[in-house]
Formats: structure tokens, C-alpha cells, sequence
């Protein structure tokens, strides 16, 4: 039990130091490249100028780098490949036992890490070198459903091919078994995730939210003895705290895509893995634990269908949280109550994934 906890934690505070070590050269790179937005403000999904978010953001958006969520990816996969190196070189009962670099845990949920922070990276950098708007600067929202939904696909047939899996756990019942419709299940968990990315508006925000998220799945998985996941999930907190030292406000770099991109398909991965391949509950406890990105999501659904079948708005500017802004309230203030938010749903659904 003590090897299981300093496996867990160890990694995740040796991340946390990766990323404060490497974040003010990251930093240095990004401002001498101005890598920011050269022009504040967005287009809705209708191409119109979202005027009350850009009168917002309008002094936030410019001179403020992207990609600051490289920091987060790199030093967990950074930590990673130093926990293994330290198992190889120097092999032995206690490096051997706090590597947590497995094939059958810890490969599937780094490699949508990587890949959803990689291909963040070229949306972040073409949006740079644009005029600031998805919807002529960055990949446009259409690719980037395509690439998800790809990665997401690619996942979920290793799932149901490879791994045998084809059921979703519930409480008190067990193993549901769905057959085939896992795989549009999967992908669409991954693209309804994905979606509520756009929680990244406010300094400081989706970090806290994000850091809470991966800490249910490590309390899940460490109950279910997969520790070389709750290992993973505790490294990716590790990563997510050392981007958010840099990101409170007023925030040196914005997370950007390729920090949301990849963490939000990695924590569909981790649900699923916690799910009935882990003998556990993990998927249905994800509904609970992402309320943040799920309300994030149905506010923009709420405010793009009444604007087209009511012509009139429900919320003053979407998502939810500019709508706070909207009302007056401080972007502190939205960014602490999400983040107060996000640690009771983590709890709520932590527990809920461990009902049996």
C-alpha cells in the first residue's frame, strides 16, 4: 500500500517541478515569437462578431501567449519517460515498482494525450499566424470534430477489438454488455468532452477545473488497483498545477488547444478505462465529475438553438461562464466558484463511481 501511494504521488510532485523548471523557458520562447493573437475578439458559429465577449476580452486576448498547455503534456510525458528510464538503467525492486509506463493501463491515455496536444499545437500556432478567429485563422471547427472523431475511433476500436471491451458498468448491476454501440458511444463521449473545451476563457479556469477532474479519476482508479492509471491521472495533475502557478490572473499564457484538446480526449480515455475494463464504474461517474464542461456545452447547445428558433438569446453570452462575466461578476469570481464547483462534482462522482 505505502509502494502504491509514493507511486502515485511521487510522479505527480516530480512533474509539478518539471513544469516549473521548464515554464519560464517556454515562456521566453513565446514572448520574444509574440505568440499571441494579433487581434482580440471571436465569431460566433453564425460568422457575426460576438460583441459583448469581445468588449469583455478585449484587453485580455492580445499580447498574451497561446500553447501555454505544451507545459502541461510535455512534463507529464517528460516524468513518464524518467520513471522508466530510472526503472531500465538502474533496475530494482523500488525503481521497477514506481514505474508506471504499462500497455495495459498507461499507453492508450498517453497516446491521446500526446497526439490531441500535437495536432492543439498546429491549430494554436495556425491561429497565430492568422487574424485571430477559428473561423479564418486555426483549423476550423469542422476538421477539428474530423481529427477528434478520428482519434476517438482509432480508441475505441483498440477497445472493442483488442481489449474485448463492449460494456459499460453500472451500479448495483454490473457490466451492461452494448456490444457494437460501444464504439459510437465512445466516440461521441470523446466529441461531447471535446466540446466543452471551450471552458478555456478565463485566467485560471479550466486549469482548476481540469486538475479536479484528473483527481477523481486518480482516487477511481487507485481504489480499482489500477495504479499505474491513478499514477498517470496524478502526473497529468502534477503538469496541470504547474501550468496554473503561471496562469492565475493575470495569466502569463493562455492553455489554448493544445492543452484542451488533449486533455479532454484523455479524460474520456481514463473514464472508459475505469469502466469495465477496470471492473469499475468510472463512465457513468463521468457526467458528474465533467459538470463543469457538460454546463459549458449545453449553455452554447441552449444559446445557438433559441437564437434560431426563438430569435432571442437565453444566456447574454455563451458559455455559461462570459455569462457570469456578463452579469458583472469578477472573472475571479467565475474562476473560483467553477473551481469550488468542480471539486464537490469530483467528489459526488468519485463516489458515485465507487458505489458497487
Amino acid at each position: 500500500m505505502i509502494i502504491d501511494i509514493v507511486k502515485v504521488f511521487l510522479p505527480a510532485a516530480v512533474a509539478f517541478f518539471i513544469g516549473i523548471a521548464l515554464t519560464p523557458l517556454w515562456t521566453n520562447f513565446l514572448y520574444r515569437r509574440q505568440m499571441w493573437k494579433k487581434k482580440a475578439g471571436k465569431i460566433d458559429l453564425d460568422g457575426k462578431e460576438t460583441k459583448i465577449f469581445n468588449e469583455l476580452h478585449k484587453d485580455r486576448e492580445i499580447n498574451t501567449p497561446r500553447m501555454g498547455g505544451v507545459i502541461i503534456w510535455f512534463s507529464a510525458a517528460l516524468t513518464m519517460l524518467l520513471f522508466w528510464l530510472l526503472a531500465k538503467i538502474f533496475p530494482g525492486d523500488i525503481s521497477t515498482k514506481i514505474d508506471f509506463m504499462s500497455r495495459n493501463q498507461t499507453w492508450i491515455p498517453l497516446f491521446t494525450l500526446l497526439l490531441g496536444g500535437l495536432i492543439g499545437l498546429v491549430d494554436d500556432w495556425l491561429e497565430i499566424r492568422g487574424n485571430g478567429s477559428h473561423i479564418a485563422g486555426g483549423l476550423s471547427l469542422k476538421k477539428r470534430l474530423i481529427l477528434v472523431s478520428l482519434i476517438a475511433l482509432a480508441a475505441a476500436f483498440w477497445f472493442y477489438f483488442k481489449l474485448d471491451v463492449a460494456a459499460i458498468g453500472l451500479p448495483y448491476i454490473g457490466d451492461f454488455q452494448i456490444g457494437w454501440l460501444f464504439i459510437p458511444l465512445f466516440v461521441l463521449v470523446i466529441l461531447g468532452l471535446y466540446s466543452g473545451g471551450i471552458i478555456d476563457g478565463i485566467d485560471g479556469l479550466a486549469g482548476g477545473v481540469f486538475a479536479a477532474m484528473f483527481s477523481a479519476y486518480a482516487i477511481i482508479a487507485f481504489q480499482q488497483n489500477q495504479i499505474n492509471l491513478a499514477a498517470f491521472c496524478a502526473v497529468l495533475v502534477g503538469g496541470i498545477l504547474a501550468f496554473l502557478w503561471f496562469n492565475i490572473p493575470p495569466a502569463r499564457f493562455y492553455m489554448s488547444e493544445t492543452g484542451t484538446m488533449g486533455l479532454t480526449i484523455t479524460l474520456g480515455v481514463v473514464a472508459f478505462m475505469t469502466d469495465s475494463l477496470g471492473e469499475g464504474r468510472g463512465l457513468i461517474a463521468l457526467p458528474i465529475v465533467a459538470l463543469p464542461l457538460v454546463a459549458t456545452t449545453l449553455s452554447t447547445i441552449i444559446q445557438v438553438l433559441s437564437k434560431k428558433y426563438r430569435g432571442k438569446k437565453v444566456f447574454l453570452v455563451a458559455p455559461i461562464h462570459h455569462h457570469f462575466e456578463a452579469l458583472g461578476w469578477p472573472p475571479y469570481k467565475v474562476t473560483m466558484r467553477f473551481w469550488i464547483l468542480s471539486v464537490v462534482f469530483a467528489i459526488v462522482g468519485a463516489i458515485v463511481a465507487l458505489l458497487r
